[in-house]
């Protein structure tokens, strides 16, 4: 049976390329929805990008919804710098022609994990941790039916992407990120330590553009601006699919090796807000709290996104 889950995103390239993955994923995975967080760009843009890839996918049912618009505490900081004005820079994208579900995100959040047998619906976050925060604020009593987390956040070897020690999505919103990282629910993260080593080299890029269809093509055009940012901030060889590694580990957790340890949100210090201090060396007696992944397969991560968005043909995935 197909595992639930629930997309928490603020697309973003990166985060485009991990919807189209659980959208041709049927037989592992079932997206009840996709809900909309600001952070790459404003929400304007993130529910915006989810209908414009929803409808490339060629997957009308899947609701997507709008949900906070900023921080629980903090002003928001997105990074234009990185995804271009739209977030989605690359492609020409059509407009969306399919409109958002009725309702607030952490409405349908609630909502969804009230409807459906505890422990059945895995949280499935690419971006900052605000929805799912806000949801656990408003509604404690779905924290014990949420089977786990699965996020994209952080950094411990590989320290900052937006700060010297902050990776961005836990900085945009360190507070939201702390009530989840407290709130006992069965963490994964995928930190910056192991998607920096998902790297879109000229050669796996081709593979996609080979695909010689829409979603091809457009992972490509992606890529290629993506990876301006990192080849001149990093000088690697291409852009790390950071939000996809999510997707791929629900698929196949195999690719990825890590440690169950004591991860501590900063909330307090200017210097090093949003760090997440990861005891990855178990050298406090703060007890574990979240799966921190530090390594994967890469070629093996690679060949599954390949095969998956091989299954997208144009008459079945349509850009509106």
């Amino acid at each position: 049976m197909a595992q639930k889950i629930i997309i928490d995103t603020d697309p973003g390239q990166d985060d485009a390329i991990a919807i189209l993955l659980a959208l041709a994923s049927p037989d592992e995975l079932d997206v009840l929805a996709i809900t909309a967080v600001a952070g790459n760009v404003p929400l304007a843009l993130t529910e915006k990008n989810a209908r414009i890839i929803r409808e490339l996918a060629g997957k009308p049912n899947v609701p997507v919804y709008a949900g906070c618009d900023t921080p629980l505490v903090r002003p928001l900081v997105t990074a234009e710098h990185v995804h271009g004005k739209t977030g989605l820079d690359g492609p020409v994208w059509p407009e969306p022609v399919l409109p958002l579900a009725e309702g607030h995100a952490v409405d349908a959040i609630i909502d969804i994990l009230r409807r459906e047998d505890a422990g059945t619906v895995t949280l499935c976050a690419l971006g900052p941790l605000t929805n799912l925060a806000q949801a656990f604020k408003t509604a404690p009593d779905i924290i014990e039916r949420v089977e786990k987390i699965v996020l994209m956040g952080g950094a411990y070897f590989d320290v900052g992407n937006i700060t010297p020690t902050a990776e961005f999505n836990i900085y945009v919103d360190p507070q939201a990120a702390d009530i989840v990282f407290r709130s006992g629910i069965d963490i994964v993260v995928l930190p910056l330590d192991v998607t920096h080593k998902a790297l879109v080299t000229a050669e796996r890029n081709q593979a996609f553009r080979d695909l010689g269809t829409k979603v091809g093509r457009a992972v490509a055009e992606m890529t290629d601006f993506f990876e301006r940012f990192d080849k001149e901030k990093y000088g690697s060889s291409g852009a790390p699919l950071h939000d996809p590694c999510v997707i791929a580990y629900l698929l196949a957790p195999d690719l990825f090796t890590g440690r169950f340890i004591n991860v501590e949100i900063e909330t307090v210090s200017e210097l090093t807000m949003g760090m997440t201090v990861a005891d990855w060396w178990g050298v406090t007696d703060r007890a574990p709290n979240a799966t921190f992944i530090g390594d994967l397969d890469a070629q093996g991560f690679f060949d599954l996104l390949t095969e998956r968005l091989s299954r997208y043909t144009d008459p079945s995935a349509t850009t509106g």
